[in-house]
C-alpha cells in the first residue's frame, strides 16, 4: 500500500564504491539534500566510531538525520578483532529493524562494503537487506572493495577512481576537507 503523503513513491539502490575520496562525502551530500525536502534519514557507519566535521554538521538536521555509528576509533589494517566483527553485527541487527520500521526514506550503510570485506558482515545479510527493502526506501551502499553481487543488485553504481592525491606527498588530514 502506497502512502500518498510519500515522496518517494519508489526508491532505488545506490553504490559509491572505489579506491578514491569521496564516497561518504557524496552519500553525506544526499543526505543533506533529502533532509532539505523533508525525507527522514537513516546513516548507519560501519567501521567507523571517530567524530568527523561531516558528523558534528549532521547533528544540525536531528530532527531529519539519525546517525548511528557502529565501529571502534582504530582502523582496521589487517584482521579484525572479535569487538570489531561484535559491533557490525550489532549494527547490522539494528539496522534490519530500524529499514523494516518503514519510518526512514533514504537509508546509507556507510563503509558497509569494507565491511563485508573484512568479513564483519556477510554478503548474504547484504543482498538480502536490498532485497527486502521496504519499496519507497532509498538505499545507498558505501566503501571500497563492493562484491561484484552487490553491484548487480544495484540501480546506480559510481566508482570513486583516485588519479592523483596529495596524501601521497605526505600531506596528511586537514579538518574541515577530510575530516
Amino acid at each position: 500500500m502506497s502512502d500518498p503523503k510519500r515522496i518517494l513513491k519508489k526508491g532505488f539502490v545506490q553504490v559509491y564504491t572505489g579506491n578514491g575520496k569521496g564516497k561518504t562525502t557524496a552519500a553525506l551530500g544526499l543526505a543533506i539534500r533529502a533532509a532539505g525536502c523533508g525525507l527522514k534519514v537513516l546513516i548507519a557507519q560501519f567501521m567507523k566510531l571517530q567524530e568527523s566535521s561531516e558528523t558534528k554538521a549532521l547533528e544540525r538536521f536531528s530532527d531529519l538525520i539519525t546517525l548511528k555509528k557502529y565501529g571502534q576509533i582504530r582502523f582496521i589494517r589487517k584482521k579484525p578483532v572479535q569487538k570489531d566483527i561484535e559491533l557490525a553485527k550489532k549494527g547490522m541487527e539494528e539496522v534490519k529493524q530500524m529499514l523494516a520500521s518503514g519510518q526512514y526514506d533514504l537509508v546509507i550503510l556507510d563503509e558497509i562494503n569494507i565491511a563485508e570485506f573484512f568479513k564483519l558482515i556477510s554478503i548474504d545479510e547484504i543482498i538480502a537487506l536490498i532485497e527486502t527493502k521496504p519499496k519507497h526506501v532509498e538505499l545507498v551502499l558505501t566503501g571500497r572493495k563492493t562484491d561484484p553481487r552487490i553491484i548487480e543488485k544495484a540501480d546506480l553504481v559510481t566508482e570513486m577512481r583516485e588519479i592523483k592525491h596529495y596524501y601521497d606527498r605526505g600531506i596528511q588530514a586537514r579538518k574541515g576537507i577530510e575530516n
